[in-house]
């Protein structure tokens, strides 16, 4: 998920979209400025625009309304629009139109290329009620004749109306520039701080003598002063920031600020109850994102929707999916799992990497977490609900597994759909792609993690998931170099991954912590991974696995010779996390090389944290329960946008994650995302075009925007909430 191979397959139509929007205010016309529409204000005709067949357009009152048909699905199905658009890469245009429609509906409206593939450039989707106009601006990427603006107006299941008048795409209008909004200037977790834990916030400044600050209680009361300590510019971020610490008050509370420079904070608790319900919040996030199964509204008010993928028109379904062509001749039943991300594909690898989180979250706190009620249709089955849910993603992986012993590597559309859409509704056929080596070793080591776990629960269960573990494993020692191309990117991400040594490590890892056996003892051993430094700028992810072998090894017990080491190179990699934390003025245990955020960066922030807080099991340290709630700190508001990345934690969280269900930004009647879902975070890379149009030349932290069309900075995903369950569950044991 977190590297640029899976991007760019995404880049070609993730969201059928390359929007590049960078304002909605008019910009000054120009003596350079070109329309690009002919006869926008429709007068007396429609030509040149055309219809969707059986929508014949009317012109009223000097509009052109159309009769929208119901029972459609997509936003394409049915529109209105005008072709032979030229557009020049390079150019800024502004596109307005004024549109009015049935109260509630919803316009899609593009600028795009009008043959084949299809590609949209621009895109918006306003809310219709009465006539009213919209104006947007974008910079077009690429040059074309054959341009094209469009109404899209399907999807919905009864029939409305809609009108448009004044269409207007104009080029040579000077592109706008986007600043976030940061407000105040004092930067605090805007969640909760632990009492007998440390309490840092940030102000950004031009001071560069150290500033007084005052901590004020939810009266006004002033509870504690002190002076700021001066870092000079972060580079993570380019401001120049001074670091108040006021951890030597303790006193729970609600409504806490702080005033330094003039500003004063968000407000903040002091108290450990948040955490008790992030954690739960953070794994509720799995079970909206089941596939196969109906989401019922009485579990979660606001996302009930019918089951996704189950062989019921439009689906295609998941119960016999095909291989690609000249790939297989079997199908499988592949129905269940989780969905990975805002699409509705599902990854072995990435599946992998999240189960072992999940599980291995209960193996560091089983009576903790047996107590976690989830709220999910198994709950109350004497099972505790975490291992529940992380069932309902094993028996997908396992279902993955071809005859030959081999996994296939993901099933997900044949092609990308468009946002917003319903697992539902998805009409697109369902293919397997090819065995992989790291996806049979994926499945080898969960599955064996898994057989030790459930023994107590269901001893059948566990003995299925250990055989196909073993199974697993000899397939891909047979087979070790079976490599997911990175080419295999349309209609799901590729996760191209051309070295499976890490993957060989930890899953003979799993199979001997669970077996004991010494064939697998001397494979762990063996690998040159078991002595390697693997803790680098991000400890691990779905694509570099070694530290979660390294990880169990030193904390679940085993017999491993030489154990003792293993467990020191946990504590030094912890070392190292904590001096890169120290070093950033932002307490951030994370500095990639060049300062070049991942993709997905939250996640690798949240996985060192993983390191830091099993250190502290290993050690018993507070320096490293220190290092943990530090880092969190940043996730939840102290950093340089003043933001929280948790939906519904702190006064500013994000709201229009990249999803096709949780898209109330593009469709009203779909729900927002549900609190406890991880956004993706800063990405220097700005691989989606709409965040390339709006941060271009952003410093790290600033490379994030909350909206629905930056996957690349603004996705959810399954292995991002499994390390934010992780470490929010720790945080939840110390306090």
């Amino acid at each position: 998920m977190s590297i640029w191979e899976r991007s760019r397959t995404r880049l070609i139509a993730l969201i059928g979209v390359s929007a590049l929007l960078t304002g909605v205010a008019a910009a000054p016309a120009s003596a350079d400025e070109v329309e690009q529409v002919k006869n926008g204000g429709f007068d007396g005709t429609t030509d040149p625009f055309w219809s969707t067949a059986g929508m014949p357009m009317t012109i009223v009152n000097g509009q052109a309304c159309v009769d929208v048909p119901g029972g459609t699905t997509n936003r394409w199905d049915v529109a209105i629009g005008q072709n032979d658009v030229a557009l020049v890469a390079g150019q800024s245009y502004r596109f307005s139109f004024d549109a009015s429609g049935d109260a509630g509906h919803v316009v899609r409206a593009i600028v795009g290329l009008a043959v084949d593939p299809y590609d949209t450039y621009f895109e918006q989707s306003p809310v219709l009620a009465d006539e009213t106009h919209y104006e947007y601006t974008f910079t077009q990427k690429t040059d074309t004749a054959s341009g094209q603006v469009a109404f899209q107006v399907g999807g919905s299941a009864e029939p409305w109306h809609f009108c448009v008048d004044n269409v207007s795409l104009i080029g040579g209008v000077p592109p706008e520039v986007y600043v976030p909004d940061t407000g105040p200037r004092v930067r605090v977790n805007q969640v909760a701080y632990v009492p007998k834990g440390p309490k840092t916030a940030t102000v950004v400044t031009t001071a560069t003598s150290p500033l007084p600050w005052q901590l004020r209680n939810a009266a006004g009361a002033t509870v504690a002063v002190g002076k700021a300590q001066p870092r000079g510019t972060d580079v993570s971020s380019g401001q120049n920031v001074q670091t108040i610490d006021f951890g030597r008050f303790t006193k729970p509370g609600t409504g806490y600020t702080i005033t330094a420079d003039g500003d004063t904070s968000r407000p903040f608790d002091i108290g450990t109850t948040a955490y008790q319900s992030l954690r739960a919040d953070a794994l509720k996030f799995y079970y909206t994102q089941r596939s196969g199964i109906e989401i019922l509204d009485s579990l979660r008010p606001g996302y009930g929707r019918a089951a996704g993928h189950i062989d019921v028109a439009p689906n295609q379904g998941d119960g016999a999916v095909p291989c690609q062509a000249g790939v297989c001749d079997y199908r499988l039943d592949v129905r269940g799992g989780w969905y990975d991300a805002g699409d509705q594909g599902k990854y072995v690898v990435n599946g992998g990497i999240s189960t072992w989180e999940m599980l291995s979250e209960y193996e560091r706190d089983r009576a903790g977490l047996s107590k976690v009620d989830l709220k999910i249709p198994e709950s109350g089955n004497r099972v505790p609900d975490i291992l529940d849910e992380a069932r309902w993603e094993l028996n997908f992986l396992l279902e993955m597994q071809a005859p030959s012993g081999l996994v296939h590597h993901k099933i997900h559309d044949q092609n990308w759909t468009g946002l917003p859409l319903l697992p539902s509704q998805d009409p697109q056929p369902r293919e397997l792609h090819p065995v992989s080596t790291a996806a049979t070793l994926n499945l080898a080591a969960v599955a064996a993690q898994a057989a030790r776990i459930f023994k107590p629960y269901d001893a059948a269960f566990a003995q299925r998931a250990l055989s196909a573990a073993k199974t697993a494993y000899a397939a891909a020692k047979a087979n070790p170099s079976l490599y997911a191309p990175e080419s295999d990117g349309n209609g799901g991400g590729a996760y191209n991954d051309s070295n499976a040594t890490d993957e060989f490590y930890w899953a003979a890892a799993e199979l001997f912590i669970t077996t004991g056996d010494r064939s697998y003892q001397q494979d762990v051993v063996s690998s040159p991974l078991n002595t390697a430094d693997i803790f680098g700028a991000g400890a691990f992810d779905w694509a570099s696995t070694a530290a979660a072998g390294r990880l169990d090894l030193a904390l679940v017990p085993n017999r491993l010779p030489g154990r003792a080491a293993v467990q020191a190179s946990v504590v030094q990699g912890a070392e190292k996390y904590l001096a890169v934390q120290k070093a950033q003025a932002y307490g951030i245990p994370y500095a990639p090389a060049n300062n070049m955020w991942d993709w997905g960066s939250n996640s690798a922030i949240l996985n060192n944290m993983v390191v830091l807080a099993s250190a502290y099991q290993l050690t018993g340290h507070p320096k490293y329960r220190d290092g943990v709630l530090v880092g969190l700190d940043y996730l939840l508001g102290r950093n340089a946008l003043n933001r929280s990345y948790v939906t519904g934690y702190g006064e500013v969280s994000p709201q229009n994650t990249h999803s096709r269900w949780y898209a109330h930004e593009l469709d009203p009647t779909l729900p927002h995302p549900p609190v406890g879902t991880l956004a993706g975070g800063a990405n220097s890379s700005l691989q989606d075009p709409y965040a390339a149009s709006k941060l271009a030349g952003c410093i790290a932290q600033f490379c994030y925007i909350d909206d629905i069309q930056s996957y690349s900075t603004n996705e959810e995903a399954i292995n991002w909430n499994s390390a934010l369950a992780w470490v929010s569950g720790f945080v939840a044991e110390q306090s």
